[in-house]
Protein backbone atom coordinates (compact mmCIF):
# COMPACT_ATOMS: atom_id res chain seq x y z
CA UNK A 1 0.00 0.00 0.00
CA UNK A 2 1.56 3.27 -1.12
CA UNK A 3 -1.14 5.83 -0.31
CA UNK A 4 -2.10 6.50 3.29
CA UNK A 5 -5.13 4.51 4.39
CA UNK A 6 -7.88 7.02 5.31
CA UNK A 7 -9.46 6.75 8.75
CA UNK A 8 -12.30 9.12 9.58
CA UNK A 9 -13.09 9.39 13.28
CA UNK A 10 -16.32 10.77 14.66
CA UNK A 11 -15.59 13.89 16.73
CA UNK A 12 -17.78 15.26 19.50
CA UNK A 13 -17.14 18.53 21.31
CA UNK A 14 -17.77 16.78 24.65
CA UNK A 15 -15.19 14.09 23.96
CA UNK A 16 -12.17 15.67 22.28
CA UNK A 17 -9.80 13.72 24.54
CA UNK A 18 -11.46 10.47 23.46
CA UNK A 19 -10.76 11.42 19.83
CA UNK A 20 -7.15 12.32 20.62
CA UNK A 21 -6.48 9.02 22.41
CA UNK A 22 -8.24 7.02 19.70
CA UNK A 23 -6.09 8.69 17.04
CA UNK A 24 -2.90 8.39 19.08
CA UNK A 25 -3.38 4.70 19.85
CA UNK A 26 -4.21 3.89 16.23
CA UNK A 27 -1.23 5.74 14.72
CA UNK A 28 1.21 4.41 17.30
CA UNK A 29 0.51 0.80 16.33
CA UNK A 30 0.02 1.23 12.58
CA UNK A 31 2.55 -0.48 10.30
CA UNK A 32 1.05 1.13 7.18
CA UNK A 33 0.70 4.80 6.27
CA UNK A 34 -2.53 6.09 7.82
CA UNK A 35 -4.24 9.46 7.52
CA UNK A 36 -6.62 10.17 10.40
CA UNK A 37 -9.23 12.89 9.98
CA UNK A 38 -11.99 13.94 12.40
CA UNK A 39 -15.57 14.23 11.17
CA UNK A 40 -16.68 17.53 12.69
CA UNK A 41 -20.33 18.40 12.26
CA UNK A 42 -19.77 22.20 12.34
CA UNK A 43 -17.33 21.92 9.42
CA UNK A 44 -19.80 19.86 7.39
CA UNK A 45 -22.57 22.35 8.05
CA UNK A 46 -20.32 25.23 7.02
CA UNK A 47 -19.53 23.39 3.78
CA UNK A 48 -23.22 22.77 3.07
CA UNK A 49 -22.78 19.00 3.32
CA UNK A 50 -25.06 18.51 6.32
CA UNK A 51 -28.33 20.33 6.96
CA UNK A 52 -30.30 18.06 9.30
CA UNK A 53 -32.04 19.80 12.18
CA UNK A 54 -30.69 19.01 15.64
CA UNK A 55 -32.00 15.63 16.76
CA UNK A 56 -32.62 15.22 20.52
CA UNK A 57 -32.25 11.45 20.11
CA UNK A 58 -28.76 11.70 18.59
CA UNK A 59 -26.27 10.56 21.23
CA UNK A 60 -23.26 12.17 19.51
CA UNK A 61 -22.53 14.94 17.02
CA UNK A 62 -21.56 12.28 14.47
CA UNK A 63 -24.65 10.08 14.83
CA UNK A 64 -25.57 10.74 11.20
CA UNK A 65 -22.52 12.40 9.66
CA UNK A 66 -20.60 9.09 9.62
CA UNK A 67 -22.67 8.12 6.59
CA UNK A 68 -21.08 10.92 4.58
CA UNK A 69 -17.74 9.08 4.45
CA UNK A 70 -18.18 7.79 0.86
CA UNK A 71 -19.08 11.31 -0.29
CA UNK A 72 -16.18 12.83 1.64
CA UNK A 73 -13.88 10.38 -0.15
CA UNK A 74 -15.40 11.35 -3.52
CA UNK A 75 -16.89 7.85 -3.81
CA UNK A 76 -13.44 6.39 -4.40
CA UNK A 77 -11.32 3.74 -2.69
CA UNK A 78 -11.60 2.34 0.81
CA UNK A 79 -11.85 4.19 4.11
CA UNK A 80 -12.54 3.34 7.72
CA UNK A 81 -15.02 5.13 9.93
CA UNK A 82 -14.74 4.64 13.67
CA UNK A 83 -16.36 6.26 16.70
CA UNK A 84 -14.04 8.34 18.86
CA UNK A 85 -14.54 6.14 21.93
CA UNK A 86 -12.14 3.43 20.74
CA UNK A 87 -8.75 2.38 22.09
CA UNK A 88 -6.60 0.64 19.46
CA UNK A 89 -4.48 -2.19 20.78
CA UNK A 90 -3.46 -3.82 17.49
CA UNK A 91 -2.18 -2.79 14.08
CA UNK A 92 -4.92 -1.39 11.82
CA UNK A 93 -3.18 -3.07 8.89
CA UNK A 94 -4.81 -6.33 9.97
CA UNK A 95 -8.24 -4.76 9.56
CA UNK A 96 -7.42 -3.00 6.30
CA UNK A 97 -6.34 -6.33 4.77
CA UNK A 98 -9.89 -7.65 5.22
CA UNK A 99 -11.31 -5.21 2.66
CA UNK A 100 -13.26 -7.28 0.12
CA UNK A 101 -14.51 -5.48 -3.01
CA UNK A 102 -17.65 -7.60 -3.27
CA UNK A 103 -19.05 -5.73 -0.25
CA UNK A 104 -20.25 -2.12 -0.05
CA UNK A 105 -19.48 -1.91 3.67
CA UNK A 106 -17.97 -4.25 6.25
CA UNK A 107 -18.47 -4.22 10.02
CA UNK A 108 -18.86 -6.40 13.10
CA UNK A 109 -22.33 -8.00 13.06
CA UNK A 110 -23.08 -7.46 16.74
CA UNK A 111 -26.16 -8.76 18.50
CA UNK A 112 -25.88 -6.05 21.12
CA UNK A 113 -28.75 -5.53 23.55
CA UNK A 114 -27.60 -3.15 26.30
CA UNK A 115 -29.19 -3.55 29.72
CA UNK A 116 -28.45 -0.08 31.14
CA UNK A 117 -30.77 2.88 30.56
CA UNK A 118 -28.05 5.54 30.37
CA UNK A 119 -24.59 5.84 28.90
CA UNK A 120 -21.74 8.36 28.72
CA UNK A 121 -22.58 11.66 30.43
CA UNK A 122 -26.29 11.11 30.98
CA UNK A 123 -27.18 10.20 27.38
CA UNK A 124 -30.16 7.80 27.15
CA UNK A 125 -29.26 4.29 25.99
CA UNK A 126 -31.32 3.06 23.05
CA UNK A 127 -31.97 -0.41 21.65
CA UNK A 128 -32.50 -1.20 17.99
CA UNK A 129 -31.60 -3.88 15.43
CA UNK A 130 -27.97 -3.86 14.26
CA UNK A 131 -26.96 -1.60 17.13
CA UNK A 132 -23.25 -0.74 17.01
CA UNK A 133 -22.78 -2.13 13.51
CA UNK A 134 -22.17 1.43 12.33
CA UNK A 135 -19.68 2.31 15.08
CA UNK A 136 -16.88 0.85 12.96
CA UNK A 137 -17.39 0.63 9.22
CA UNK A 138 -14.90 -0.40 6.57
CA UNK A 139 -16.31 1.53 3.63
CA UNK A 140 -15.95 0.52 0.00
CA UNK A 141 -16.49 4.13 -1.00
CA UNK A 142 -16.42 3.36 -4.71
CA UNK A 143 -19.11 0.69 -4.59
CA UNK A 144 -22.06 1.75 -6.78
CA UNK A 145 -24.56 0.93 -4.03
CA UNK A 146 -23.09 3.68 -1.82
CA UNK A 147 -23.70 6.40 -4.41
CA UNK A 148 -27.13 7.01 -2.87
CA UNK A 149 -25.46 8.42 0.28
CA UNK A 150 -25.60 12.02 -0.84
CA UNK A 151 -25.56 14.91 1.62
CA UNK A 152 -29.28 15.40 0.89
CA UNK A 153 -30.14 11.79 1.76
CA UNK A 154 -27.97 11.68 4.90
CA UNK A 155 -29.54 14.94 6.10
CA UNK A 156 -33.05 13.63 5.43
CA UNK A 157 -33.27 9.90 6.12
CA UNK A 158 -34.18 8.33 9.46
CA UNK A 159 -31.71 6.91 11.92
CA UNK A 160 -33.23 3.47 11.36
CA UNK A 161 -32.63 3.68 7.60
CA UNK A 162 -29.00 4.69 8.05
CA UNK A 163 -27.85 2.67 11.05
CA UNK A 164 -29.53 -0.51 9.81
CA UNK A 165 -27.92 -0.12 6.35
CA UNK A 166 -31.32 -0.15 4.68
CA UNK A 167 -29.96 1.25 1.42
CA UNK A 168 -28.11 -2.08 0.97
CA UNK A 169 -29.22 -5.68 0.46
CA UNK A 170 -27.81 -7.90 3.21
CA UNK A 171 -25.40 -9.63 0.85
CA UNK A 172 -23.48 -6.37 0.43
CA UNK A 173 -22.81 -6.02 4.18
CA UNK A 174 -19.62 -7.93 4.93
CA UNK A 175 -18.48 -9.08 8.36
CA UNK A 176 -15.22 -8.51 10.21
CA UNK A 177 -14.13 -10.23 13.45
CA UNK A 178 -15.49 -8.88 16.72
CA UNK A 179 -11.97 -8.18 18.01
CA UNK A 180 -11.93 -5.02 15.88
CA UNK A 181 -14.99 -3.60 17.66
CA UNK A 182 -14.84 -5.21 21.07
CA UNK A 183 -17.70 -3.78 23.12
CA UNK A 184 -16.68 -3.04 26.69
CA UNK A 185 -19.32 -4.42 29.05
CA UNK A 186 -20.74 -6.77 26.43
CA UNK A 187 -18.16 -8.69 24.40
CA UNK A 188 -16.62 -11.80 25.93
CA UNK A 189 -13.01 -11.57 27.13
CA UNK A 190 -10.56 -12.83 24.49
CA UNK A 191 -9.35 -16.40 24.95
CA UNK A 192 -5.83 -14.99 24.82
CA UNK A 193 -4.19 -11.65 24.27
CA UNK A 194 -6.03 -8.37 23.83
CA UNK A 195 -8.83 -7.15 21.59
CA UNK A 196 -7.76 -5.39 18.43
CA UNK A 197 -9.76 -2.30 19.42
CA UNK A 198 -11.77 -1.69 22.59
CA UNK A 199 -15.01 0.26 22.12
CA UNK A 200 -16.19 2.07 25.27
CA UNK A 201 -19.71 2.34 23.93
CA UNK A 202 -21.31 2.80 27.38
CA UNK A 203 -18.76 5.38 28.52
CA UNK A 204 -15.00 5.51 28.95
CA UNK A 205 -12.43 6.64 31.52
CA UNK A 206 -12.56 10.25 30.29
CA UNK A 207 -15.88 10.42 32.16
CA UNK A 208 -15.55 10.30 35.94
CA UNK A 209 -18.57 7.97 36.15
CA UNK A 210 -16.85 5.39 33.90
CA UNK A 211 -13.47 4.87 35.53
CA UNK A 212 -13.96 1.20 36.42
CA UNK A 213 -14.24 -0.38 32.97
CA UNK A 214 -12.42 -3.19 31.19
CA UNK A 215 -9.02 -2.07 29.90
CA UNK A 216 -9.58 1.32 31.49
CA UNK A 217 -6.04 1.24 32.81
CA UNK A 218 -4.75 0.84 29.25
CA UNK A 219 -6.82 3.82 28.09
CA UNK A 220 -5.43 5.96 30.92
CA UNK A 221 -1.89 4.86 30.07
CA UNK A 222 -2.52 5.78 26.44
CA UNK A 223 -3.85 9.16 27.47
CA UNK A 224 -0.70 9.78 29.51
CA UNK A 225 1.43 8.76 26.52
CA UNK A 226 -0.51 11.12 24.26
CA UNK A 227 -0.09 14.03 26.64
CA UNK A 228 3.61 13.27 27.04
CA UNK A 229 4.36 12.99 23.32
CA UNK A 230 1.44 13.54 20.93
CA UNK A 231 1.88 12.24 17.39
CA UNK A 232 2.05 15.09 14.91
CA UNK A 233 -0.56 15.51 12.21
CA UNK A 234 0.14 13.77 8.93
Amino acid sequence: MTDAFPVMVGWDSREDIAYQVCRHSLLKRASIPVAVEPIRQPDLRAAGLYTRDADPLASTEFTYTRFLVPRLRDFQGWALFVDCDFLWLDDIAGLARLADPKFAVMCVHHEYQPTESWKMDGVPQTRYPRKNWSSLMLWNCGHPANRVLTPELVSRESGAFLHRFQWLPDELIGAVPERWNWLEGWSRPPAEGLPGAVHYTRGGPWFKEWQDVAYGDLWLAEEADYRRQPIAAE
